[in-house]
């Protein structure tokens, strides 16, 4: 199935370059001209990703940006800024906004959806319902539970998320850089150290019996989820 962009632009000359471009990638495009428009098309079925403009009618992409990432519903929607500002000052605000990543005009059709196809990447969340279970350690997505050898473990939120991460992917390793992306999302400011506190969280978590062990730490790459010594 086609992912779908919706695409916020004000001039309908680069709205319809930008359109023709995303469709021949393969993309469904829901098109918008200002907020008021793009505020009305951002409802089920949610975009896959925005392509927000900065400067738009009726106030810019980064307010929008920032509304877009305080709702429920729509703070997943990976949000890529597309303006002509290229100060590094800028930047930062869009980031800090709330944006997944940020292109300045000129730019060529091939990098653009080359960053489109990353974010999506880096945003797609785990789908997988059933629950899973190694050596009587059991994560069940639905009900948010997790349990070892049928006794409730109590875990914090982050740290569901990275160990559900974890289990569905073991004897992988990955390092900070990627545990960020898959996990905390896109927002390139927070400190790849950040990891290494909610891992020893899940191990203080995982201890009691004796399934601190599988969260393990390979030196100089990163960590991994294993259930071999």
């Amino acid at each position: 199935m086609p992912r779908t962009v919706l695409l916020v632009e004000d001039e309908a000359p680069i709205r319809e370059m930008l359109k023709f471009v995303l469709e021949q990638s393969g993309f469904d495009t829901v098109e918008a001209e200002d907020i008021d428009d793009a505020q009305r098309k951002i409802c089920e079925p949610y975009p896959d990703l925005i392509l927000l403009d900065w400067m738009l009618p009726g106030g810019s992409g980064v307010q929008l940006a920032k509304s877009l990432k305080q709702h429920e519903y729509t703070r997943d929607i990976p949000v890529i800024m597309l303006t002509a500002k290229g100060e590094e000052e800028d930047k930062v605000r869009g980031l800090e906004a709330g944006a997944d990543d940020y292109v300045t005009k000129p730019f060529s059709p091939k990098e653009l959806v080359a960053r489109i196809k990353a974010v999506m990447r880096r945003a797609k969340p785990t789908t997988n319902e059933d629950p899973i279970e190694f050596n009587g350690l059991k994560l069940d997505p639905i009900s948010h539970r997790v349990t070892a050898h049928a006794e409730q473990v109590d875990i914090g939120p982050t740290e569901f998320k990275l160990l559900h991460f974890f289990m569905t992917h073991p004897e992988r390793v990955y390092t900070r850089e990627l545990l960020l992306d898959n996990v905390w999302g896109t927002n390139v400011y927070v400190e790849d150290r950040t990891v290494d506190v909610h891992i020893r969280r899940l191990r203080k978590a995982l201890s009691k019996h004796d399934h601190a062990k599988m969260i393990q730490t390979v030196r100089g790459a990163g960590y991994r989820f294993s259930t071999k010594n």
